[in-house]
């Protein structure tokens, strides 16, 4: 019966002792005209999709929220120097206005780099 007594404050915490999955944005991640939300777990949503026997890498970003054009466009002048040969190889699209689809390479860790820079 003690144990009980002891939980019943730990199972009706007030909702400012909740657990929060996302962070606050940085000043400049707020200045961008685009947002990338994290997922329920936490992370930054940026996947990996390996397609045609292994031959093909396809890193998405998922659920951007804003102008996904104006991502796709830092993401291909930004991302590696210009001139590069990574540059040169990577190809962005947008997917139904919601996902950037970055395909040539393995550039999944480049990405989070890059996000994580900006604030995200």
């Amino acid at each position: 019966m003690l144990v009980l007594r002891a939980l019943v404050p730990r199972l009706a915490a007030p909702a400012a002792q909740a657990r929060l999955y996302t962070t606050q944005l940085s000043a400049a991640a707020a200045d961008l005209p685009y947002r990338v939300r994290r997922n329920s777990h936490g992370a930054v949503p940026v996947y990996t999709d390996i397609r045609n026997g292994g031959t093909r890498y396809l890193v998405q970003i998922r659920n951007v929220e804003g102008n996904v054009d104006a991502l796709a466009h830092d993401l291909k002048g930004s991302l590696f120097p210009a001139g590069s040969r990574e540059a040169e190889r990577m190809k962005v699209e947008t997917l139904r206005q919601r996902h950037v689809v970055l395909s040539g390479g393995r550039w999944k860790a480049d990405v989070l780099r890059w996000l994580a820079e900006r604030g995200f």
